[in-house]
């Protein structure tokens, strides 16, 4: 049941109206029903091979890291942003980017600590949830996913350090 409070989340500022029954646990920087969007967008993910073979990675990623602060822990921020680097920079595939994430995570012995970007990007996981055909789908996560990696652009150079450090 939904009343008329809204609920802003603190990741993204999707304002969203309150929803008694939304659940979440905490460990991303977002609100219940932000994260009823995000894992609405997984299943439709999970039930298509083709989308999730194409940005499934991206979006994971993308939503880790628009999401950060709160308990959110460092490794995970850092995991989720050299995911992106590995995908928009190296123009690594979807699939090819969780291997590789598991090897830099395993060689990583200290995170650093990446402050978040003061300012919120325009486009949330509501505009996947949105999205009106497969390739529409296609289209707003890869939107999505580099408007968020931008806006961490004063960490660029670190990941990519930490990316070049730990692979061979």
């Amino acid at each position: 049941m939904m009343n008329s409070q809204k609920s802003i989340c603190p990741g993204c500022e999707l304002a969203m109206p309150r929803q008694e029954s939304a659940v979440y646990d905490g460990y991303f920087n977002t609100s219940p029903e932000c994260w009823g969007v995000f894992t609405e967008v997984l299943a439709s993910e999970f039930s298509n091979a083709v989308l999730f073979g194409q940005v499934h990675q991206l979006t994971v990623d993308t939503y880790a890291v628009q999401h950060a602060g709160g308990n959110h822990p460092d490794k995970s921020v850092d995991v989720h942003l050299t995911g992106l680097h590995l995908a928009l920079i190296q123009g690594v595939s979807s699939p090819g980017v969780a291997p590789l994430l598991q090897r830099i995570a395993s060689r990583v012995k200290s995170w650093p600590k990446l402050a978040p970007p003061q300012r919120f990007v325009d486009i949330t996981v509501c505009d996947v949830a949105l999205a009106e055909s497969m390739e529409d789908h296609v289209h707003k996560v890869r939107e999505w996913s580099l408007a968020v990696w931008n806006a961490w652009s004063e960490h660029h150079a670190a990941v990519a350090r930490l990316v070049s450090l730990n692979l061979d």
